[in-house]
Formats: C-alpha cells, sequence, structure tokens
C-alpha cells in the first residue's frame, strides 16, 4: 500500500518554550556551548560543541557562511522630532540602502530624517516596489563607514539588553569576511579557532559561501497553509572554489556538512536553479528534496518559523519535534546565543 503524504500546516511547527531558556547572552567560551547529538538512531547524545571532532571524519566538508554582520541598526528622528529607528538590510549602489523603518508614523517620500552622529537619509520609495514592507534611504555619505562609525549591532527582537562590546565582538563568527548581514549565521557561533586547528589537523576539509542574513530570519510564518507563505529574499554567492571543493567531497565519499540554515539556503538553492550568485527566496519545508547537504549544524529555532521547517524537512518531522522536547527537558539555551544541534539528513523528503 502507497502511504500518502503528510500535509503540515503552521500549528504542526509550534511548540511551548520556557522564556529563561532563551539565551541573553554567548557561552564565555565558543566551543563550550551545549551540542544535541540527533544522529543517533536512538536517545539524543547531549555532548560539549568541541567534541565536535569525534563526531565528523576524515574527508568531510565543512561549509561555512562567510557574511559578516553590519552594525546595522540606526537611530534618528524626522524633521517634526518623532523618533525612528532603520535597520539596515541592504547596501545599494550610490549611497542607497535598503531598510525597515520603525517610526510611529511612516514619512513620506522625499522626507530627509537628521540621524544621530550628524548624517542624514533621503526617503526614497519603497522597495523592492511599490506595495514593498521595506524602503530604499538615500544616505548622505557612504553607508558601510556610516554604520562602522554610528550603528549599533543588531541584536534579535528576543535578547533584551542594548548592544555592548561583547555583543560587538561576540555576535559576528571569527571568519566573518564578507560584510552584508542584518542578523548572525549563529549556528557558526560556536566555532573558535582552536576547534578549527582541530578539525583540519584530523584532516576535515573547509569552505565557504556568502549569504547575507535578513531580519526576515526572524519572521514567523503567519499563515495556516504554508503554501501561502510569502518568503524573504536574501542574496548569496556560492565560489567556484566551493563548488569544487563540493565536487571533490563527493568523489572522495566524505560528507557535507552545512553549517548553520543559511549555508542550506545557499547550497540547495544553487542545486535547484544552478544561479551561483543572486537573490533566493526558497522555502524549504517537509516533502523538498536536498541535493548537496548530507549533515547539519544548527542552533535551535522560533516556534512557527520557516527554519523549523526546514530542519524538519531536513531530519524529519517526529524526530525534530523529539529532540526540541529533549532541548527543553535538559535545559538547552535556544535561539542566536544558545546551544547548537548536529542533525543527520533522512533518506526521503523529511515526511516523517
Amino acid at each position: 500500500m502507497t502511504s500518502v503524504p503528510r500535509t503540515f500546516t503552521l500549528s504542526d511547527f509550534d511548540f511551548d518554550l520556557p522564556p529563561d531558556l532563551i539565551a541573553q547572552h554567548p557561552c564565555a567560551v565558543r566551543s563550550a556551548s551545549r551540542l544535541l547529538d540527533g544522529t543517533g538512531p536512538g536517545v539524543p547524545v547531549d555532548r560539549i560543541f568541541h567534541d565536535l571532532p569525534n563526531l565528523l571524519q576524515r574527508g568531510d566538508l565543512l561549509v561555512f557562511n562567510d557574511t559578516k554582520v553590519l552594525k546595522a541598526r540606526l537611530f534618528g528622528e524626522k524633521s517634526t522630532g518623532g523618533k525612528l529607528e532603520l535597520l539596515v538590510e541592504r547596501v545599494l549602489p550610490g549611497n542607497e540602502v535598503v531598510a525597515h523603518i520603525k517610526v510611529s508614523k511612516k514619512p513620506p517620500v522625499g522626507s530627509t530624517l537628521v540621524m544621530h552622529g550628524g548624517y542624514t537619509a533621503t526617503v526614497l520609495g519603497r522597495w523592492p516596489d511599490e506595495q514593498g514592507a521595506l524602503f530604499r534611504f538615500g544616505f548622505s555619505s557612504e553607508p558601510h563607514a556610516l554604520m562602522l562609525a554610528h550603528g549599533h549591532v543588531p541584536l534579535p527582537p528576543y535578547i533584551a539588553h542594548t548592544d555592548s562590546a561583547e555583543d560587538e565582538q561576540r555576535y559576528q563568527t571569527v571568519f566573518a569576511r564578507s560584510p552584508g548581514a542584518a542578523a548572525a549565521p549563529t549556528a557558526a557561533l560556536h566555532f573558535d579557532e582552536a576547534l578549527l586547528a582541530a578539525l583540519e589537523v584530523m584532516g576535515v576539509q573547509r569552505a565557504s559561501v556568502t549569504l547575507h542574513v535578513g531580519a526576515g530570519t526572524f519572521q514567523p510564518v503567519k499563515t495556516e497553509n504554508l503554501a501561502e507563505h510569502q518568503m524573504h529574499s536574501e542574496w548569496y554567492d556560492l565560489p567556484a572554489a566551493t563548488q569544487q571543493a563540493i565536487a571533490d567531497c563527493r568523489a572522495r565519499g566524505g560528507r557535507v556538512v552545512a553549517v548553520g540554515t543559511t549555508t542550506v539556503r545557499t547550497l540547495e538553492s544553487w542545486a535547484q536553479t544552478g544561479q551561483v550568485t543572486g537573490d533566493t527566496k526558497i522555502f524549504i519545508t517537509p516533502g523538498f528534496t536536498f541535493k548537496v547537504v548530507d549533515t547539519l549544524i544548527t542552533n535551535f529555532h522560533l516556534p512557527k518559523s520557516s527554519l523549523m521547517m526546514l530542519v524538519s524537512a531536513f531530519a524529519g518531522y517526529e524526530p525534530i519535534m523529539a529532540l526540541y522536547r529533549h532541548a527543553i527537558a535538559q535545559r538547552y539555551g535556544f535561539f542566536s546565543y544558545g546551544d547548537a544541534m548536529l542533525l543527520a539528513r533522512v533518506a526521503v523528503g523529511g515526511c516523517l
């Protein structure tokens, strides 16, 4: 008898999380975070992240997202004196940016905003079109320099404290090199230089992609029918060297280990479209056929988020929900500054 694939709805990806499990600060040592090993067939194993070399094999390929988080949160006032906040999503040519704006009343096109630090931002219109949720602004000087001088670390909305010197260092991977993200690729925050050196010694290979993570990564899916969800867009680039590293890994029988869901989105977007650079709106839900990624390192995600759906597609819905119940019972830290898990891909589409 042929089984009928299950149809998932938004409610399937909800769970109750005690608020005190939402990590507000990073672990004192990056690789001393906890790691829930969900790759085995039985009960998950509670480990420490620096155990990772024991869980990988010579010839495996770790693929990281090398995006660098911008100091993308900027403050200012309208001409009327009303306070406002911009969160830069993307830097465009000609000193223009695309950003979210938090303000009591949206300013009209042509308005000039006076920003803290003495520069200005002119409202140029909505983005990517007139119905877009984001706005396009013209800055009075080069945006990267302005953010570096006057911006704040764009901590996620569930982190209660204002950004500090600790956040400037720790809400960034040790190998970040391509500026453009409004949020960190958080699974990679657990890697430090000592762990990377240990992995290199044992013969685990390393490659990188770039996906500039947007603030949309924190947005919950709001439609009960998943097919109605409009996915946010993020820019990615997959270098030729990484394409070759993946081919070499396949040839030697190694596993492609994606560090974080943003790396998964990049690799599987490339596999679907053949496009090595550009924007992706890929929405991965149970039933998706993965073509590149064999193993995934990821943090614990928000209820009803597209990332909960992605990991359920990858490792199976029931196994993921069981791992989350275990993590809550064992008081793992959740979300960006929280702990991590190691997952193996299910054989077919994640419909378990």
